[in-house]
This record gives C-alpha cells, structure tokens and sequence, in this order.
C-alpha cells in the first residue's frame, strides 16, 4: 500500500516533466496561486483508505524487515533458547531443553490467529524473486499464547531454511474478520547466532529437572545390587545436582514388597536405600544433603510385587515445601 503511494508520486513527476500534459497544467496553476484545495482533499480522502488500510481478504502480515531483524540466544547448561522479534506479532523461538530434542513455536502477544489448521511454507523473501515456496504441510493453530508448536523434524526443516536464505511463514485466518495472518520468520542474522546455539545445545546436561526430580531405582526380589541402567541414571543425577545450586535435599525411600516378615521388610529397604545413598556420595554429593529413610513394605504402589521393590530418589529445591514430599515420591500415599 505503501508502495501505491509511491507510485502515485512517481506519475506526478512524470507528469511535470511533460509540459502539455493535463496533470502538468494542474500543477502548475496551484504554483501560480490557483489552488484546487476541495478537488486535493476529496483525492487524498479516497486515497488514505488504500494507502492504510488491508483490502477485504487481502492477508495481514507480520514480519521483521532487513533494518529490524534481529536474533538473541540465552544459554546454560539447562536450556539453549533462540529467540527472535516479530514485529506486531510477537516471538518466534528455537527451544532446546536438557534432555529433550529441539523444538520451534510462534508465541504470540495476542492471539491473532483464529484456532485451526494453518499452512507452513518456505518461501524466499522478496530480494530473491522467481524462487518457489517449498509448501511444509499444515500445523495446528491453538488459542493459548503459544499459538503454533512444532515437532522436532519440523523445527530442523525452519531451521535449515533460514539457513538457505528462506523465510518460514504460517498463515491462517485470523480472529476478528476472517481475512488471512501472515507470520514470516526473517533469516537475516540467523546464521552467526544459529552456530552459537549449537555450541550450546552441545554443552547441554544430559538430563532436566523434570526428568530426574522424582526417579525410581528397581530391585529384583531380595537384592540390593544396583544395574548398570540404575548406575547410569544416578551419574545424570550427581551431575544435575552438581550443575544446579538451588537443590539443597535429596531424600532416598526404600521399599520392600510384603513378602516375608514385616521386620525383614525393613531391614531390605533400609539396605537398597543406602546401598543408592552410598553411590551418590561416592560420586561426590555432599552427605549433609542426603535424608535416607526406610519403610519396608509400608507403601506399596501397586499389587505386583515387583513394582514395590524400589528405592525412590526426590531433589528438594530451595523454596519447596517439605511437609507435601511424599515417601513413595509419586504422591497419593501417605507421608513417610
């Protein structure tokens, strides 16, 4: 629309230059003190209509320009985030999370979108012309803020064509009046902060907080000998607890199944609780943070025995309320 006014200006000037021409003769005499005020009024009053505002059915667009374009990475240990300004829209991010694979999402500041099914194209921007959009299929538009998530090979597909030089873009009707929302996701800058966020997503801890903050180690039927998938799963929890300062308790519950003598019970889950206990210490966690406890077979989680012949590690952070961390670590049973 813009681009119609320059347009309208460009045949103004055009029109000077041709002295015989209408247009010139008309110029010339508001020079001369001819002023045709009303017919310029009522011209530019049909005009600001097409210069403002979207024709009907004509798509919305929202997108960074080269002047605008910008990319920022926050990065740890726990999470590598790349994130960049859609101007009007809101955000678009790469998010890779310790633990899990990378996924991308449109955030919006007002849900702009109506919820449904929109379109996901790769298309060039509009310094590369005669290049073809590469459609990607559709995705599903949500109400909530974080109006379009995509899977991880979804996201590498973004990712590798902002690296070709493409603008991703999802378009879907919008809320208020049915006409087309364009979100374009710009490539300029993307490259040299992209590299950055691999080196990132590279450092990154095995595991999350989610992921280790409740862990149950299983026992075969009177052991208390530790596997080598129990031993791999308490070498992600030293490290995590190493990397995070704000765990200040670890608890350690152990169980038994009922089989047997109550008294013997509890001496087997007080052996599989310190037998787990003493690995993370070994491994360089502070003793001082460790509470271990044993319970024998006074939670059972289930009616099969194998599945209450456990020890259950909980991570307290700074701020966690104490008195609602369970014994069995899954909530639903009573405190130990």
């Amino acid at each position: 629309m813009i681009v119609f006014g320059l347009a309208a200006k460009e045949s103004q000037v055009q029109a000077v230059k041709q002295p015989g021409s209408a247009n010139s003769r008309t110029l010339m005499a508001s020079t001369m003190g001819f002023r045709p005020v009303k017919r310029m009024k009522t011209l530019l009053a049909a005009s600001l209509p097409v210069l403002f505002l979207p024709a009907v059915g004509q798509a919305a667009s929202y997108g960074a320009g080269i002047e605008n374009s910008q990319w920022y990475l926050a990065e740890s240990v726990f999470e590598c985030r790349l994130v960049h300004e859609v101007p009007g829209y809101g955000r678009a991010v790469f998010n890779h999370r310790a633990g899990e694979n990378l996924s991308f999402f449109l955030e919006s500041d007002a849900a702009l979108m109506r919820p449904g099914r929109g379109s996901l194209v790769v298309e060039a921007p509009a310094w590369r012309p005669g290049v073809e959009p590469r459609p990607l299929g559709t995705v599903n538009v949500s109400d909530d803020r974080r109006q379009v998530s995509l899977d991880t090979r979804q996201a590498f597909v973004v990712a590798h064509g902002l690296l070709d030089g493409m603008r991703p873009t999802v378009t879907r009707e919008s809320w208020f009046d049915g006409r087309p929302v364009r979100v374009q996701v710009s490539n300029v800058n993307f490259a040299g902060e992209y590299q950055r966020y691999q080196r990132c997503t590279s450092n990154l801890l095995p595991v999350n907080f989610d992921q280790i903050q409740r862990s149950r180690v299983p026992f075969a039927s009177g052991s208390t000998q530790l596997s080598d998938a129990d031993r791999r799963l308490l070498d992600n929890i030293v490290t995590y607890v190493n990397a995070d300062t704000t765990v200040e308790r670890i608890f350690v519950d152990g169980h038994s199944d009922s089989i047997g003598s109550r008294i013997d019970n509890r001496a087997l889950s007080e052996d599989r609780a310190n037998v787990v206990a003493d690995y993370l210490k070994a491994s360089g966690i502070d003793e001082n943070m460790i509470t271990v406890r044993a319970h024998g077979d006074q939670y059972p989680v289930s009616n099969r025995p194998a599945d209450n012949r456990r020890t259950n590690i909980r991570l307290q952070r700074a701020g966690d309320r104490p008195a609602l961390q369970q014994a069995n670590g899954y909530g639903g049973e009573p405190r130990g």
